[in-house]
């Protein structure tokens, strides 16, 4: 029985552990998105850090990307900078696959 105990924390353990390094890829991955953004914007220094910090507190609208796309994407019609949300989904995609190329 102790066995199976261990097991399950084990179990446990390891689930958030994945969920964790899960939560810190997406919220580096939305940072990075967030300078992106920025340098579109015509942002940088520490104003292009504040935005990409918007830009990470943006997703805990809701589950997923949208409310981050959203913000970006509502940032870009407000500048006038001629971006869409397809734009914006191909740079998260390759975010994505930078960081967890980084996290491996």
């Amino acid at each position: 029985m102790a066995s199976f105990n261990d097991r399950e924390k084990g179990f446990e353990a390891k689930f958030a552990h994945d969920e964790d390094k899960r939560f810190r890829a997406v919220a580096r991955r939305n940072k990075l998105l967030g300078l992106w953004a920025a340098e579109k914007l015509g942002l940088s220094g520490e104003a292009a850090d504040a935005y990409a910090k918007e830009v990470v507190v943006a997703d805990f609208v809701e589950a997923g990307d949208e409310d981050v796309i959203r913000k970006v994407l509502s940032d870009f019609i407000a500048k006038g900078v001629v971006l869409t949300d397809r734009h914006i989904r191909m740079e998260i995609e390759s975010l994505n696959n930078k960081v967890l190329a980084e996290i491996e």
